[in-house]
């Protein structure tokens, strides 16, 4: 017997038990599932407010990576890039300085200019074997007859008299030990041979394997692979003359020996220059 509890209808009954047993084969009312339905038991999904069930689960993403190559690649052609603009801009900068300004960042160089004012004076010619200082000669006096320094090259010393009257003239002389290796002294023959106001001689007793002299300026270099001596060459030839571009390097004394031709005190007349 059931009985309507207050609130009406819509209200869910209370049973009360008659205190018999049910009926076999049916199942007391407690024993019924909850929600009215059959088949809803824990392997039903749990409903959320909105009627939906749980969100599936997102995929993971397995990264497969930077392509590095690629990158590394263009890294290094910027670098190259900003390399070669870089040396550029410096290659314009010091090609715009003044001669001597550029002869003085040449690491190693020596010069006498500053040392001495007095020894780079031009125009003092005297006869006779001369007693120099500096070995080999970088400026001073010197006899009225140069060397010739038409890219020539000798292979004994020359008379330090003459050769410092063809540094005089814008000359850069270019001195080694005798017994400089046969390969290095080839290389050093292809940078002077047949050019104008160079030239190359062996010089005993160096310090260095290689001298390089103009007007009041000196370099000494181990090898003949040295870039500087290239630099030196470059900055120095015709530019430390003190008798300008146009002073003559033909005519001049062609022998060998270090004993200067006027050395009688017979003055040989000061050739014109061309």
């Amino acid at each position: 017997m059931s009985i309507s509890t207050p609130g009406g209808p819509e209200r869910r009954p209370t049973v009360v038990s008659t205190g018999k047993k049910p009926a076999a084969g049916r199942p007391a009312a407690a024993d019924k599932p909850s929600g009215g339905k059959a088949g809803a038991g824990k392997g039903t999904p749990r409903q959320t407010p909105g009627g939906k069930g749980r969100k599936p689960i997102a995929p993971v993403k397995v990264s497969q990576g930077r392509a590095w190559g690629p990158i590394a690649l263009f890294v290094a052609v910027g670098v190259l890039a900003a390399g070669i603009i870089g040396y550029g801009a410096y290659a314009a900068i010091q090609g715009s300085k003044p001669w001597d300004k550029r002869a003085d960042a040449i690491s190693g160089i020596v010069d006498y200019r500053k040392k001495d004012k007095s020894l780079v004076e031009g125009g003092k010619h005297q006869p006779g074997p001369i007693k120099y200082d500096v070995l080999p000669p970088v400026a001073g006096p010197h006899n009225q007859a140069w060397q010739n320094c038409m890219g020539d090259v000798y292979d004994a010393p020359i008379a330090n008299e003459h050769a410092v009257h063809s540094l005089e003239h814008g000359t850069v002389w270019i001195t080694y030990r005798p017994d400089l290796p046969a390969d290095q002294v080839a290389k050093l023959k292809a940078k002077v041979q047949g050019k104008d106001k160079l030239m190359l001689s062996p010089f005993e007793g160096l310090d260095k394997p290689i001298s390089l002299q103009a007007w009041g300026f000196q370099l000494k270099v181990d090898n003949a692979d040295d870039s500087r001596i290239d630099d030196f060459i470059k900055t120095l030839r015709v530019n430390a003359s003190v008798e300008g571009p146009n002073a003559n390097c033909a005519q001049g004394v062609t022998a060998t020996g270090t004993t200067p031709r006027d050395n009688l005190g017979q003055q040989m007349p000061e050739q014109p220059t061309q």
